[in-house]
């Protein structure tokens, strides 16, 4: 897929950006941000400028990415413990 420009409004500010990504997934990401930058009810609009809400709002998102990575990795450990036990149940029951 070519990059296309996409544009998008937050704080009354216009934003662009060069993706690839399908216009679908870009959508998922700009509603994330919103998300994001909505639910931060610690700062006021008016008192913060929005580049620092933008940074805020992803360092947010960073974070709950790194405890989902975290999160992930420990249940595909636990995945992998259970897989082995069972393999080596079904194993000493063919004996």
């Amino acid at each position: 897929m070519q990059d296309r420009l996409v544009r998008f409004q937050l704080f009354g500010q216009e934003f662009t950006f060069y993706s690839n990504a399908s216009e679908e997934e870009v959508d998922s990401v700009i509603a994330l941000l919103r998300e994001e930058l909505e639910s931060g009810d610690t700062f006021s609009r008016s008192s913060v400028p929005s580049s620092k809400m933008l940074v805020l709002g992803c360092l947010r998102m960073a974070a709950k990415y790194i405890q989902l990575h975290r999160e992930f990795d420990a249940y595909r450990q636990t995945q992998a413990t259970v897989l082995v036990r069972l393999i080596d149940k079904v194993a000493s029951g063919l004996d």
